[in-house]
């Protein structure tokens, strides 16, 4: 299962599923003054590369505007500016509203990591026509994702037989197998990709941002992070808080956690969902077709990905729907609760022995195309936690630790247990235990919390306000179901956070939208 990863909720149905200061002098780090002085030549945007999702290019704005597509350079090596570089891909629609009244670029991160953000600001360009009357609306590959010297790691074919594998290993020989294929998708990204690799840090990407919002002109960054996008955002504070100017963050992660404790979290938050969306089943006027009470559909689920890991059943041929792909798509579908129907309806399904849209909705955590191309989505997000996180698990310490995720879900908590053994034998050390945000001097950076997020679960917002320190975190709490807030649609957290971006109207501390 991916890291927290914004997805924008799509149509399923049986057949198709549709996504659609200078760096000199802050924190010792020195930068080429020409990377700074670098003018960027805008021009209409091609379609997306594969590594970043495929599909068609960009359709106009509403207003008929086109997206623009650029390439920016950053230093391969932020310890060596003046040394090699590589482009890093940038989108952006140029601000609708009066060009007097024009605030800035406000660049976007979508979380992850490994989100492509060129291939999805387009797909929520209405969402925020209002926040363009003020400002470009910028996004970007980061680094190792998509145009953006992305990583590779194994092919296609190979990649299909990595997410068919045994996640939940019952014994030896099972977790035998599970180290041989993470040693061997481990293997190959350090074969493909060995240059990049000890460069795809979030501080890395922190400071292409810095260097980015200089080349875009501006001398306080703009920023809209969600899920691993408030990681970003907060490892970029904390690098340099005094080039803040009005940034929200929105799905957040905790950034006390180490891999373990993170994954422990998420355990807890789709276990939540899962028992959200059961409660939601079973309490309507309409029979629940997946069962007769909240806990009789957990049950069920149960039951389901018990037998599935002895005899999975068909999925889209040739692929059988295995206990892993099943698990990873009832995840994706506790994403957005637009998704609850398509859960339904993949579990109905699955109980009369079709496993066709658990399976595409497998795809879409994975990145998997209808047409069998994935992504780099899992390459460039394996990579970056990889980097970031220090600690490094055995089985042994997996197997001590199952108790405790199995008490925090019983679906959920073997699959994000031995999740942990993705950075065994991974050819960089990781940098940290945890991402160091704390951003005294800073400007108020908005923090907004959703009590129903599966990924990013609730508390991780206080515990993120807590560590940018006294003054500068602002928290907002969103009672709501799945994975973020401003993308529910709901107008009392629209309204704080279109106040603050637009006219900087920082909301009152402890504000509740329901």
């Amino acid at each position: 299962m991916p890291s927290p990863c914004r997805l924008r909720a799509a149509a399923v149905t049986v057949t198709a599923l549709l996504l659609t200061c200078s760096v000199a002098g802050c924190g010792g780090d020195a930068q080429d003054e020409d990377l700074t002085a670098q003018e960027l030549s805008w021009k209409d945007c091609p379609a997306p590369s594969q590594a970043e999702g495929g599909g068609s290019a960009p359709s106009p704005l509403p207003d008929g505007d086109a997206w623009q597509c650029a390439t920016m350079q950053a230093p391969l090596d932020w310890d060596d500016p003046e040394g090699d570089t590589i482009g890093i891909a940038l989108i952006r629609a140029r601000a609708s509203g009066d060009e007097s009244r024009r605030i800035g670029s406000l660049i976007f991160n979508f979380g992850g990591p490994g989100g492509s953000g060129v291939s999805t600001l387009p797909a929520f360009g209405d969402e925020y026509a209002a926040l363009r009357t003020r400002y470009d609306l910028v996004s970007f590959d980061p680094r190792g994702v998509g145009r953006s010297a992305g990583v590779r790691c194994e092919n296609d074919r190979q990649l299909d037989a990595y997410f068919q594998q045994d996640g939940t290993p019952d014994d030896t020989a099972e977790r035998t197998a599970l180290l041989a294929h993470t040693k061997d998708f481990n293997t190959a990204c350090e074969k493909n990709s060995a240059r990049m690799l000890p460069h795809v840090r979030t501080t890395d990407a922190a400071r292409d941002m810095d260097l980015m919002r200089q080349v875009l002109g501006d001398d306080r960054l703009y920023y809209f992070g969600i899920s691993y996008g408030t990681e970003l955002g907060g490892v970029y504070a904390h690098l340099f808080p005094r080039h803040v100017g009005r940034a929200v963050f929105d799905a957040v992660v905790d950034p006390t956690q180490d891999a373990e404790q993170s994954s422990l979290g998420q355990a807890r938050g789709f276990q939540l969902a899962l028992d959200n969306f059961a409660a939601h089943c079973t309490s309507g006027t309409q029979d629940c077709p997946v069962g007769d009470t909240a806990q009789d559909v957990e049950n069920r689920i149960a039951d389901l990905l018990r037998t599935l890991d002895k005899k999975p059943l068909p999925g889209i041929f040739p692929r059988l729907l295995t206990q892993s792909a099943a698990t990873n798509g009832i995840a994706q579908a506790l994403y957005s609760q637009d998704f609850w129907e398509y859960l339904t309806e993949g579990l109905e399904q699955a109980y009369s022995g079709d496993g066709k849209v658990l399976m595409l909705l497998s795809d879409l955590m994975n990145g998997r195309s209808e047409n069998g191309e994935y992504s780099n989505i899992t390459a460039a997000n394996v990579s970056i936690n990889c980097a970031d996180d220090k600690p490094r698990y055995s089985t042994a310490q997996v197997q001590e630790k199952l108790p405790r995720f199995r008490a925090a879900s019983p679906v959920f908590g073997d699959f994000l247990a031995w999740s942990l053994v993705g950075c065994t034998d991974w050819p960089v050390p990781g940098a940290a235990d945890h991402p160091d945000v704390g951003a005294p001097g800073s400007a108020p950076i908005l923090v907004v919390g959703n009590t129903g997020d599966p990924a990013t679960p609730y508390q991780g917002a206080r515990k993120m306000v807590d560590a940018l320190g006294r003054g500068v975190g602002v928290e907002l709490t969103y009672k709501g179901q799945g994975h973020g807030a401003y993308g529910s649609k709901n107008t009392c957290v629209q309204s704080a956070v279109n106040g603050y971006l637009l006219d900087g109207k920082v909301p009152a501390a402890g504000t509740v939208c329901s």
